[in-house]
């Protein structure tokens, strides 16, 4: 039992590493008003990723792979919806 939950501990840790991960950059785009520099296929990538590890950890039934992922797709829509909002901004006044 021990196992576990020391296996369980580590996986909530990176868990909130990675979801936290984003967070910088999405200060970051916030700040400058700018998303030039984000590639959107790695968004896209990254979030399809993440809906995929979501779908696994309902079928696992792991709450660490479901919460930690959720936070991380808001994070990462939320970057997604902030880069087209300044791309098309930017793009209009060109």
């Amino acid at each position: 039992m021990a196992a576990f939950d020391w296996i369980n501990t580590v996986g909530s840790v990176a868990g909130f590493c990675t979801t936290i991960s984003m967070l910088p950059q999405l200060h970051s785009i916030w700040r400058r008003k700018s998303a030039r520099d984000v590639s959107l296929t790695m968004i896209l990538v990254l979030i399809f990723g993440i809906a995929l590890w979501i779908v696994y950890g309902l079928g696992i039934g792991s709450v660490p792979i479901i919460v930690t992922n959720g936070v991380s797709l808001m994070v990462d829509l939320s970057v997604l919806a902030i880069k087209l909002h300044y791309d098309r901004k930017h793009a209009s006044r060109s």
